[in-house]
């Protein structure tokens, strides 16, 4: 993850939440009294956001003691301490919620990630994510999913061509959209066609597509299409895939499936911080 923006991004939330000062932290206690939060998970899954604890409550307060009990990608229970930080009750205090909310949602994406993946264990299928993420956490969402065991789609527009039926539809068809494509690129970069049926499937083999995406098509569908494609061209099968019919995709045949309930629809993972003062000891043993 690049540090540096992670610390502008951090910056920012901060300067959301904060913006004054914490009337209520600051009104009832002094800047020299201290004080400790434990992290610990309510349940069970894995945990993401170690880097969030640890540059979070720094930018507060360059003295904070952190002591991470878990690292990213480690398997939790209920009850798990995930870090423990020491310093002054006012900034603990007030980098809380930022530091919460954001460990919650990464926690949430590396634990379904993790979850699609175990989901298809035998299969040569990859799972990955798509750009459905929260504006203005990207990095974060396709971090947790890395976390998971997953793999990153696209990182946005710029890095990968992706001809969608938008494109393919103003553009005149697949093979006008992918030849104009072709005609301005380097050769790094790769284009992905999307595909609704078998014609379209060939249009976009004869076009010179370097990956085929399937895009709504049953697993049946794509077991059956899917020798019609040359093994140099990738396979990517998506939309109205659940966990339920994953691992029927996954032994179609297909090599990635992208999934983009993964970031765009997952419940937080539970995590909450108990507080001791200096001197007391510690509410939640590890």
């Amino acid at each position: 993850m690049n540090i540096i923006k992670l610390e502008e991004m951090l910056k920012q939330f901060y300067n959301e939440d904060i913006g004054d000062g914490d009337l209520s932290s600051e009104l009832i206690f002094t800047a020299d009294q201290k004080g400790s939060f434990s992290f610990y998970a309510k349940e069970s899954g894995i945990f993401c956001g170690a880097l969030i604890i640890e540059h979070g409550f720094r930018l507060l307060d360059s003295s904070m003691e952190i002591t991470l009990r878990k690292k990213d990608g480690d398997a939790v229970n209920s009850g798990d301490v995930l870090a423990v930080v020491e310093g002054p009750l006012q900034k603990l205090l007030i980098g809380e919620r930022v530091i919460l909310n954001l460990i919650q949602r990464m926690s949430a994406i590396a634990t379904a990630a993790n979850l699609a993946v175990c989901k298809i264990t035998g299969t040569g299928a990859k799972i990955c994510d798509t750009r459905k993420t929260i504006p203005g956490l990207r990095m974060l969402d396709k971090y947790a999913v890395r976390v998971g065991g997953a793999f990153n789609h696209r990182s946005g527009l710029y890095d990968a061509i992706m001809l969608k039926d938008n494109h393919i539809a103003f553009a005149g068809g697949i093979t006008k959209a992918v030849q104009a494509a072709r005609s301005k690129i380097g050769h790094t970069v790769k284009i992905e066609v999307e595909i609704e049926t078998k014609d379209q499937l060939e249009e976009a083999i004869a076009a010179g597509a370097d990956i085929i995406m399937f895009d709504n098509r049953t697993p049946e569908e794509i077991r059956t299409w899917l020798p019609t494609v040359p093994a140099h061209i990738a396979t990517e099968a998506s939309g109205g895939i659940t966990l339920e019919n994953i691992y029927t995709y996954a032994d179609s045949g297909i090599q990635w499936i992208s999934l983009g309930a993964l970031t765009h629809s997952v419940k937080v993972f539970d995590i909450s911080a108990l507080v001791q003062m200096k001197g007391e000891h510690p509410l939640v043993n590890n």
